[in-house]
């Protein structure tokens, strides 16, 4: 709004009401800070997320590197942060449209299906599991029944559907509707460091299996990130030696897409080469 001009009375209320929200929210956050530290067994209260740039510098010290879910670190339960899709996400918006073709809603994304080339993405097996939850209730809420579309690159660094020698494919691309529980489980493999990229994941939520099926209303895109010392220990494996060179080229804090803050989308990790690596992450919406 303006500010200027003639506002009739209801404008005019809801900018006064507005201010009022910023001018209260020390109190709000004071008082909600007293009230979720008589509940104890939560995680320290990190910054203020009405602003973002004390809460990122405030969290990089504190809570990097736990390793639990980030989401209720940051206190106010902040929505994932949007990330680019990309140039290959599939989804219709560059070019091809996975997401209308039957068998794209599946759990398993590590072959290719329907009437693509059949192959199947070698790697270190990687099990994801995304909880998306509802931002606006403190993050204690499932989204039940809301869909996850997932994408990532194989171990060559390769996108299906795009790169040159897998335009045929369509592995390692995959969607899920949410249980009651809020969580998308997908069974893939690690994917490759590309040169000026950290390794990561692409994701996009939508409100309903029939929205993402139709490719429409997005709600949230955003991208998951891993930990170093895995990506190490899984780049040391056999297939995956260009990517040992790529990652010694970026830091998390200079890729383009995390270098703003990571905390909330840093996956959770277990495991080991030798039985597969699991990966989680809270996705507030």
């Amino acid at each position: 709004m303006s500010g200027h001009g003639h506002h009739h009375h209801g404008d005019h209320e809801d900018h006064e009401h507005d201010r009022g929200l910023s001018y209260d929210f020390p109190v709000l956050a004071r008082r909600r800070m007293i009230r979720l530290l008589a509940g104890a067994s939560l995680v320290p209260l990190v910054g203020c997320a009405a602003d973002d740039s004390t809460s990122s510098a405030a969290s990089d010290t504190s809570s990097s590197g736990t390793g639990t879910s980030s989401s209720s670190s940051s206190g106010e339960c902040a929505t994932i942060p949007n990330e680019t899709a990309g140039p290959y996400p599939g989804d219709g918006s560059n070019g091809v449209n996975v997401l209308k073709e039957s068998g794209v809603v599946r759990s398993d994304i590590t072959s290719s299906f329907g009437n693509s080339a059949g192959g199947k993405a070698e790697g270190i097996p990687l099990t994801m599991t995304l909880t998306v939850v509802d931002a606006a209730s403190g993050c204690g809420t499932p989204k039940v029944g809301a869909a996850v579309y997932l994408w990532h690159c194989d171990r060559e660094g390769n996108y299906s559907l795009y790169s040159d020698g897998v335009t045929d494919e369509n592995y390692l691309r995959g969607v899920q509707e949410t249980d009651d529980k809020g969580q998308v489980t997908f069974t893939s493999i690690f994917p490759a460091c590309y040169t000026g990229r950290w390794p990561h994941v692409h994701f996009e939520v939508y409100g309903s299996l029939e929205d993402a099926t139709s490719a429409t209303s997005i709600t949230n895109t955003s991208q998951l990130a891993f930990p170093k010392d895995v990506c190490d220990t899984v780049y040391a494996t056999d297939g995956y030696s260009r990517s040992v060179q790529n990652l010694s080229q970026l830091s998390l804090e200079t890729d383009n897409i995390f270098s703003d803050g990571y905390d909330q989308q840093l996956a959770a990790m277990e495991g080991s080469v030798d039985k597969g690596y699991t990966a989680t992450l809270t996705v507030p919406v």
